[in-house]
């Protein structure tokens, strides 16, 4: 007897993407994380997994156009839409839409060029449905550039190559992949449920595959004991793979929290916003013949001006960390605090007069210290997983 899916439940978002992602229009796939283990992330805890029928994300889809055939009607030569018009479509489209609607808005505003599948590994689905949802992606929106997805090196080691080569000619043309570290160690300590070879195996099989690959990397995941480990084994890792972007995401857990275990082997103890600079600087000093692209592109990073692209810009990217090491204490001091209250972006900010006497005066009102610093900051700012 042929299975019967539920009745189409209405158009679905998941709550994140990555933050390169901030203009594409989100189609969810799956519900939160088939793995939901890792000890440094809360997103999805609490949350069961479960995988969407492949009719209800092609109806999310018709759905999102139906409304964008709508904006193009309605925009002039130059693709404005007018707010009246825009407000007279809202005004009548059925309530259980309006998500919907709003979606395909705020993708239409952001060019309309850029698709992502949430939610945090939809690799995890037969490719067979995957191929089916890309190919209908396609149909419907023949002029979008880019399709991408996260996926787990878990899941993506086990594809088989034809597969690979199926899903690349449907359309996902992108993988991001939470590689976190390179270190089995510090793997099996935050229950990533990944290894070393996997992640290396996941990331050669998406290249070869022809598509773009993304691995993120935790600055701090090792912690004050463990750190240049994490560097080594990281870069190591990356090493192999060369993947087209590596983009730093670094840790941010409460002050006592047990990322370890109750009991651990090695006791976690956070690493400094000073610490993870110099773990940082490790770890791009290690890395060595490939041509990868490295982003910072977190509100998290410190240092956000660590970026460029191997081999060229190495030395640039060293250069920009060895600049905050080289400060003196107060001044690194200053720097920490305008970045982490979001008024200054690179350490030469403090060039400016008006900027570091804000930040010298935050110091003064909170009694800040080169010693005490991280631990200020963690009590006046919200810092996001």
């Amino acid at each position: 007897m042929a299975k019967v899916n539920p009745p189409y439940q209405g158009f679905e978002q998941g709550p994140i993407r990555p933050p390169s992602e901030a203009t594409s229009l989100l189609i969810r796939v799956t519900r939160n994380c088939p793995w939901n283990k890792c000890t440094f992330c809360s997103v999805y805890k609490g949350a069961k997994f479960s995988i969407r029928p492949v009719e209800d994300v092609k109806n999310d889809i018709d759905i999102v156009h139906k409304h964008l055939d709508k904006f193009l009607k309605l925009s002039d030569h130059q693709g404005m839409l007018y707010r009246e018009d825009v407000g007279q479509l809202a005004s009548d489209i059925d309530p259980g839409e309006i998500e919907a609607f709003n979606s395909a808005l705020n993708w239409y505003a952001s060019g309309m060029e850029s698709i992502f599948l949430q939610d945090a590994n939809s690799l995890v689905i037969k490719s067979d449905y995957l191929v089916d949802i890309l190919n209908h992606i396609k149909k419907r929106f023949q002029w979008e550039k880019r399709i991408t997805s996260y996926a787990r090196s878990h899941s993506l080691a086990r594809i088989k190559k034809e597969n690979f080569i199926k899903i690349k000619e449907a359309g996902l043309n992108r993988i991001h992949v939470g590689l976190e570290t390179g270190s089995d160690k510090l793997l099996k300590l935050v229950n990533k449920g990944s290894t070393k070879e996997q992640h290396i195996t996941a990331g050669r099989n998406v290249i070869e595959a022809g598509i773009e690959l993304s691995e993120y990397v935790m600055p701090g995941l090792g912690g004050e004991h463990l750190s240049e480990l994490h560097a080594r084994e990281t870069a190591d890792a990356l090493n192999q793979i060369n993947p087209h972007f590596i983009r730093l995401r670094t840790l941010v857990i409460p002050n006592g929290y047990p990322l370890y275990g109750k009991q651990p082997e090695i006791p976690f103890v956070r690493s400094t916003d000073l610490k993870i600079a110099g773990e940082i600087l490790l770890f791009i000093k290690n890395l060595k013949g490939i041509t990868s692209t490295l982003k910072s592109d977190h509100m998290n990073n410190l240092l956000q001006k660590v970026e460029g692209t191997f081999p060229g810009n190495k030395e640039h990217m060293i250069g920009v960390i060895q600049e905050f090491l080289d400060m003196e204490p107060k001044e690194q001091t200053f720097f920490q605090i305008g970045r982490r209250f979001g008024f200054l972006y690179q350490p030469s900010d403090l060039q400016k007069e008006h900027l570091l006497a804000k930040a010298q005066e935050i110091c003064r009102q909170l009694n800040v210290t080169p010693e005490n610093v991280d631990d200020v900051i963690d009590k006046n700012t919200v810092r996001s997983l």
